[in-house]
């Protein structure tokens, strides 16, 4: 059922020129377009987003409606400094957020949305 390398030698067969997984260059060019196709799939459009989104967190400003992590939502009262800000939830309740616990961010003249009214 087995047989040995010796004997599949002496029969005739030819080696194999790599062993069992072939040669470097060849899992080279197997892995190489793997590579590039996740690097464009998932890898640059997960940055764009991330740079995307540090660019709206940084640009919170005073007036603008906020949606935190928990589904609060709320207006920004006051800018701490560069990694908290002021929210305000409820009239006279404020509290101090993260800006990276901000899941939205509401710009000043954009409407909250709601179920059109019949």
């Amino acid at each position: 059922m087995f047989v040995s390398e010796a004997f599949a030698q002496a029969s005739g067969a030819a080696p194999a020129a790599g062993g069992a997984f072939g040669s470097g260059l060849e899992m080279l060019f197997l892995f190489a377009p793997l590579m590039v196709v996740w690097y464009f799939f998932l890898i640059r459009p997960q940055r764009a987003q991330l740079k995307k989104r540090q660019e709206t967190l940084s640009a919170i400003r005073r007036g603008d409606q906020v949606v935190l992590g928990g589904g609060i939502s709320g207006k920004v009262n006051k800018v701490i400094d560069d990694n908290e800000v002021e929210v305000e939830i409820a009239e006279n309740v404020r509290v101090r957020v993260l800006r990276s616990y901000i899941a939205e961010v509401r710009v000043k003249g954009e409407p909250v949305k709601t179920e059109a009214a019949k």
